[in-house]
């Protein structure tokens, strides 16, 4: 008899260790292909909060008035007012902080002052397109993860393993005196254990819609720009008076206020 328990003993532990590796080795294996998704977010998510959040506030300081942004964010596609702030217009630290290194190209200064803002115009539109790119394969890639863990789950049902598990070291609880308290007990094991799949993307990264191409819209933000440009103050035309602008350094304190404006404008709208 005491043989027979020793049997079935090993054959227990044999299965419980089993049924333990593989589960928790596909957690473990999710659990990586998770922490992988949200490193390749945080990458992706630099390309919107620095060369996109660029390319609009460089437009946007040089649009200057919130008509004149508005109807450029109409005619582009764009609804939301991304990385916008009436405080981008008025603070001239930001400002000259966009602008600075920048080459300008065209014979007259008015020409340069339009040409330069098309060229952000375009940058925007490559830099968006990439983000898209980068966000839509995000997606695919959050799917699998999503997709591996409902299989496995419909493989693999984790209340019923762990009932089981737990019949296999008392053969009494197989009896209906005490299967529906471990069944609820082992349901709820089964809830803690269970493997949350990853948010979803659009709630952790913004989706951009495409973008008019510049070809379309190029007569009419033309105009917009002519209008911006009849409104610059001295210090802009100054820097379009030649083919480049300075390259300015900031003090700590300026440069922290301009980082955290910028990075905080789109949750003021």
């Amino acid at each position: 008899m005491a043989k027979s328990q020793n049997i079935d003993e090993v054959l227990s532990s044999e299965i419980q260790q089993d049924i333990a590796e593989r589960y928790f080795g596909f957690r473990r294996l999710i659990e990586e292909d998770k922490l992988n998704l949200e490193e390749k977010i945080r990458q992706h998510s630099f390309i919107l909060e620095k060369r996109i959040s660029f390319d609009l506030i460089r437009i946007y300081v040089l649009l200057r008035e919130e008509p004149l942004i508005k109807a450029f964010l109409e005619l582009i596609g764009l609804r939301e007012r991304m990385f916008y702030d009436p405080y981008l217009a008025e603070s001239e630290n930001i400002a000259r902080r966009v602008l600075s290194c920048q080459e300008f190209h065209g014979w007259t200064r008015a020409g340069r002052f339009r040409n330069f803002i098309l060229d952000s115009y375009a940058k925007l539109i490559f830099h968006s397109e990439l983000y898209r790119s980068n966000v839509e394969k995000l997606q695919r890639e959050h799917g699998l993860i999503v997709e591996e863990i409902e299989q496995f789950y419909r493989k693999n049902d984790i209340s019923a393993i762990l009932h089981f598990v737990q019949s296999l070291g008392d053969p009494g609880l197989t009896g209906d005196m005490q299967g529906g308290m471990e069944t609820g007990l082992a349901e709820g094991l089964a809830g803690k254990l269970r493997i949350k799949p990853p948010l979803p993307i659009e709630q952790v990264l913004v989706l951009l819609p495409p973008l008019k191409p510049l070809e379309e819209i190029s007569g009419q933000l033309k105009k917009l720009i002519g209008q911006a440009y009849k409104i610059q103050p001295s210090w802009i035309l100054d820097l379009f008076s030649r083919g480049s602008s300075p390259c300015e350094r900031r003090e700590a304190g300026e440069e922290e206020k301009a980082e955290f404006k910028m990075q905080n404008a789109e949750g003021k709208t």
